[in-house]
């Protein structure tokens, strides 16, 4: 009988080198890609003697939403061990922060069967669980001959995505039946999954939405107001993508506002320089939260270039626009800054939090804009 999982796993290996050449690339502007190499091919020298339930949190957003779950875990479970799993630095250094010493840490292997075999045989999780989108084939395949349970929570599936997975129906079918089960964030969710194959569907709702602000978080936001001057009006861009700190800036520049302070915060660290020497080359007076100095009267803009630390960032502001919706990035999560009760606006782009975008925009707690115009325009109101 024809698998597709075959041809899946001989085209990865024809992308071996692009994978080699991947990490190199994003090295170059990010040196943690260079560490832990040997983890991303099977090979691991960390250890544990209890019984491991392991979870995949690729990056940020998913290690912080995650963050109920590990803790209700870690408490009725407290004679296992907890192992994260992540894609990048970035997940792996908010898990640190977070959790430190009450979780082991490392990357997840790439989908080679050779890498996903020796992990699974390295760890052997008594469960696994995957969060939101992660649909490795290789990987769902060996879980399921080791009759290691593998669960999909949180999961979500924009159409974009699912026009994506149903260009392979066949492969996409045989991954989704041979996990255990699968709990999604919304019905439009588990309507996509199932349409694609999949099998003991659950609607359970977004984890996110369990979040709790942490304390310390909530009392650094104190100290960061009181370094943002607390007469000042604070609006923050949270989770900036590539090209709408340009779109932002531009804006800005265009509207006088007195005293007002605008606290950009890139998604990704490996952009902070280069976002730095955007706003430097505006012509606008700024600084960098790094640097932990109270902030300047005439200083227009601080730079978030601080990582771990977006719950205080929001608790801190006044007005809070969430990034990666200004251009088709599909948003970030606006579930933290609702946490915080901060005013959250949204660009026209909100496809990876459809639900929440438009239950926030409905009870009033979220305004959409149309552009970096119109953002800024409703800073005057």
């Amino acid at each position: 009988m024809f698998n597709p999982r075959h041809i899946y796993t001989v085209v990865l290996w024809l992308l071996l080198p692009y994978v080699f050449f991947h990490l190199l690339w994003r090295g170059r502007k990010q040196t943690e890609y260079f560490q832990h190499i040997p983890e991303r091919f099977g090979f691991y020298s960390i250890r544990t003697d209890k019984p491991v339930i392991w979870l995949h949190t690729v990056s940020v957003g998913e290690t912080r939403a995650a963050a109920t779950l590990i803790q209700r875990l870690a408490a009725n479970y407290p004679n296992h061990q907890l192992l994260l799993s992540h894609t990048t630095p970035t997940g792996r250094e908010a898990s640190e922060q977070l959790y430190g010493d009450k979780v082991l840490r490392v990357y997840l292997p790439y989908d080679y069967p050779f890498a996903v075999r020796c992990f699974l045989n390295h760890f052997k999780p008594q469960v696994g669980i995957l969060l939101e989108t992660e649909i490795w084939f290789n990987l769902i395949h060996q879980c399921k001959a080791n009759n290691t349970p593998l669960l999909l929570l949180n999961a979500r599936l924009s159409e974009k995505s699912f026009k994506r997975y149903a260009r392979f129906p066949n492969l996409t079918r045989f991954g989704l039946t041979e996990l255990s089960a699968i709990s999604a964030q919304t019905d439009d969710d588990a309507t996509r999954l199932q349409q694609l194959g999949a099998k003991k569907m659950s609607v359970m709702g977004n984890l996110k939405f369990d979040i709790e602000p942490p304390a310390v978080m909530l009392e650094l936001g104190k100290q960061l107001r009181n370094l943002f001057g607390p007469e000042r009006l604070v609006f923050l861009a949270a989770s900036t993508r590539e090209g709408e700190e340009a779109l932002l800036l531009d804006a800005l520049a265009k509207i006088n506002i007195p005293n007002m302070l605008s606290v950009i915060v890139p998604r990704h660290p490996q952009r902070f320089d280069a976002v730095a020497e955007l706003i430097q080359s505006k012509g606008f007076q700024f600084q960098r939260r790094s640097a932990n100095e109270t902030i300047r009267p005439n200083t227009q803009i601080v730079l978030g270039d601080t990582m771990g630390e977006m719950f205080a960032y929001y608790a801190a502001c006044d007005v809070a626009f969430i990034g990666g919706s200004l251009l088709p990035f599909g948003a970030q999560n606006l579930i933290e800054a609702s946490a915080v009760g901060k005013p959250v606006l949204i660009g026209p782009h909100s496809y990876n939090f459809a639900q929440a975008s438009e239950m926030a925009i409905e009870s009033g707690a979220a305004l959409r804009v149309a552009d970096a115009t119109k953002l800024m325009q409703t800073q005057k109101s």
